[in-house]
């Protein structure tokens, strides 16, 4: 060190030196669609962070794979095929990590490729506990987690439960259609110059009359849900002319239901909090981080007076609190959509932050991989590098 060099600066090019130095990492991020997802769930949002961390991380090769469609009926995270279900992803996962680390010419089962499991619904709950099969299947506690997992990450996934009123407002809603068809009911009858249009022919509905649906027609998607709501009232009343509305029901009560029939398994309180215990610890004996993306509607009065979720909470005492982030949403009708649509900006306005908030997360977690802590300064500059790049047009 010369005589005009300060110790600081000394250490500062000693820290450039060493991000110089580095050798190009392969970072793997896995996408794990949800309950009744497909391969498209999760729209460019793969392609979009793959774009931002390239940007904004030295010496990285990023290379984001969504896991291949799979089947996701009820009975699949039941015990024990839900054990299956994790065998399934766990194989794959390690065919994946060595066929690439084999390409990347760092030898097959190396553990140099860093990997981050991100998943959406249901998708969490696999990523969750393939990462706690691969923590308890290490020989013993003292060796290395392999394939090498660096982070965990779940967008709206039940860890503790779906909460109640997601069921409570989907079938307020389907209610709200069939109300609605009533009153098209009245005025169809009425342009035709018909009258007692609710009066009843040999006791039956007006529109009971009609030729009923068919199983081509998509009927027998749709009235489920019309029946679990109302009986023959709703059925009946909006069979010809609410029809135009049975993808908002499929995707709204029916919908709900559904992933109530799937999450029953959900309800074991100590299994789901054991699970967070794990991954907790987790985060702080193996340095895997953990984060939970939760879709938060705001109140819209005079409906909803307060803030809602498509998922329970942990309390706001509990050391997993800190794990769980809203992901905000002020353009979705309920908290299906917000569910459903959380990758898609047409439907959410928080899209954009969604992703920063998500590549932050990956950044810190590579570099505290590499054992490199970066200053406040370097992280406000990162930060604004990626918000330029996630506006970007992808090709």
């Amino acid at each position: 060190m010369s005589s005009g060099d300060s110790p600081s600066e000394d250490k500062s090019a000693d820290s450039l030196a060493v991000i110089k130095q580095l050798p190009t990492d392969l970072l793997l991020i896995v996408f794990i669609h949800g309950f009744k997802g497909t391969d498209t769930t999760f729209k460019n949002f793969p392609s979009r962070l793959e774009h931002v961390l390239t940007e904004v991380i030295e010496n990285l090769n990023v290379e984001c794979i969504v896991f291949p469609a799979y089947e996701t009926k009820g009975q699949l995270m039941k015990t024990p095929l839900q054990n299956a279900a994790v065998e399934h992803f766990a194989d794959w996962l390690t065919t994946l990590t060595v066929q690439r680390e084999v390409a990347d010419g760092q030898g097959g089962g190396a553990g140099k490729t860093r990997v981050v499991l991100c998943g959406h619904s249901m998708g969490g709950l696999l990523a969750a506990d393939a990462l706690l099969a691969f923590v308890n299947s290490r020989p013993d506690k003292n060796a290395p987690l392999w394939p090498n997992i660096i982070a965990c990450i779940a967008f709206d996934t039940p860890y503790l439960g779906l909460h109640p009123t997601v069921f409570k407002n989907s079938a307020t809603k389907a209610v709200e259609y069939a109300g609605a068809a009533r009153t098209v009911v009245s005025d169809v009858f009425s342009l035709f110059g018909k009258k007692g249009a609710s009066s009843t022919v040999s006791g039956q509905p007006p529109l009971a009359i009609a030729a009923a649906p068919t199983e081509e027609s998509g009927w027998a998607k749709w009235a489920p849900a019309a029946y679990a709501v109302g009986g023959a009232l709703v059925a009946g009343a909006a069979a010809g002319t609410a029809y135009y509305r049975r993808d908002d029901i499929g995707s709204g009560y029916s919908w709900a239901t559904d992933h109530m029939n799937y999450v029953r398994n959900l309800w074991d309180e100590e299994a789901l909090r054991k699970r967070m215990r794990d991954l907790v610890d987790v985060q702080v004996h193996l340095g895997v981080t953990f984060r939970s993306f939760y879709t938060l509607l705001p109140p819209a009065p005079p409906s909803f007076s307060s803030p809602r979720t498509f998922v329970i909470l942990p309390q706001r005492t509990s050391p997993v609190a800190a794990h769980f982030l809203p992901a905000r949403n002020h353009q979705a009708a309920d908290e299906v959509q917000a569910h459903t649509n959380m990758f898609n900006p047409r439907f959410n306005d928080g899209y954009y932050q969604l992703g920063l908030d998500t590549a932050k997360i990956i950044r810190e977690a590579v570099m505290s991989a590499r054992g490199i802590i970066e200053s406040d300064d370097t992280e406000a500059q990162k930060d604004v590098e990626a918000a330029a790049a996630m506006e970007e047009t992808l090709p």
